[in-house]
């Protein structure tokens, strides 16, 4: 008989958060991470077990996992740790989720869903902020306009700050670019090359593309075939952008990105709870037809890790609740549109 959730990564600043929320749902997860110290200390204060083991094989994960249900995988950056932990639970024969937002590895766990469905197990990634109410709004507009041919959304964050996973993820894909989705296929173009200006009802803002992980999960949710995902943010950030497409060789190099990690290493851990109080996010989304036809919304939501922490654990308690569907899923695909709606300060709107 396997045991309930396993949350990996949990001393984090996302995992911690999570941490503390299914302690305070009456939850009794295990705790688990590669630092013993660490996970230790936060197991205590929480009243937790807990277990302590790295990423290095396959084998030796899937050793750790085959007793629980479900793993919760908080330890990023996903694109060197997502892959062994779901090849573990494929072995394992134990769900996967994740809190990624990076659309390779959204595109490597979609090349799993074949292992993933004959050995009985469900992989979702992105099941926080990245990519949650993003794909709840892709479904819900797909849903409002037959034969939509694009999609476009934007994210609009107000407040808050990143936490040393998230800006190290951001320091580590320097010089990449920005991927959209053309003709069904993923098209790389420079950074800061594509802007539009956002209608958010009450307001306007410049938004510039960026390679979110809608890129890929919008996609397998809605089959939408062009999708192009925007983020608001000053004009200064969107010229520093376009500067890292000349000086993308540099940023690229190890001894830049460690520099970098070591700077953000010794920042606050993210934002604290005074400050994700008063944040706050907005998501809005526009799907057309060939007859250019338009459908949008709006959702308003609260501070992103927040929002993370609640999406990650509800869908960790459906899945320890309920069987899911095996093989590779986005969150909407199987929870549904309106998913996100359940949550506290989460409102959605029609603009047109």
């Amino acid at each position: 008989m396997k045991e309930g959730l396993l949350i990996y990564g949990c001393y984090g600043y996302t995992g911690k958060l999570i941490s503390e929320h299914a302690v305070e749902l009456g939850m009794k997860p295990v705790l688990a991470g590669r630092d013993e110290a660490k996970t230790k200390e936060l197991a205590a204060s929480l009243n937790l077990s807990y277990i302590v083991f790295g990423l290095d094989t396959v084998q030796e994960v899937a050793e750790q996992l085959k007793k629980f249900k479900v793993v919760l995988h908080c330890a990023g950056p996903f694109a060197h740790t997502a892959s062994v932990m779901a090849k573990a639970c494929i072995q394992a024969k134990t769900h996967y989720l994740d809190i990624t937002g990076e659309f390779t590895v959204f595109e490597k766990m979609f090349k799993l869903s074949e292992e993933a469905k004959k050995a009985g197990v469900m992989l979702m990634p992105g099941v926080g902020f990245d990519v949650v109410p993003t794909d709840c709004m892709a479904l819900y507009l797909k849903e409002k306009l037959n034969g939509a041919e694009s999609l476009e959304m934007a994210l609009y964050q107000k407040g808050g700050k990143l936490s040393h996973g998230t800006a190290i993820t951001v320091a580590e894909n320097l010089g990449a670019g920005c991927v959209i989705r053309k003709d069904s296929k993923l098209v790389k173009i420079a950074a800061g090359s594509l802007k539009r200006v956002i209608d958010f009802g009450d307001t306007k803002r410049n938004g510039v593309a960026i390679p979110w992980g809608d890129v890929s999960t919008a996609f397998r949710t809605t089959k939408i075939p062009n999708i192009t995902i925007y983020n608001v943010v000053p004009q200064s950030v969107i010229e520093g952008m376009k500067l890292s497409n000349y000086i993308g060789f540099i940023l690229n190099t190890g001894i830049v990105k460690r520099f970098l990690t070591n700077r953000i290493k010794k920042r606050p851990a993210g934002p604290d709870k005074q400050q994700r109080e008063k944040a706050h996010s907005i998501v809005w989304g526009e799907v057309k037809n060939a007859l250019g036809i338009c459908k949008s919304a709006v959702l308003e939501l609260p501070e992103g890790y927040t929002l993370t922490a609640w999406t990650a654990v509800k869908i960790a308690q459906e899945v320890l609740a309920t069987e899911p569907p095996h093989g590779t899923f986005t969150p909407a695909a199987v929870y549904g549109k309106d998913f996100i709606l359940q949550f506290d300060k989460v409102k959605r709107r029609d603009l047109n």
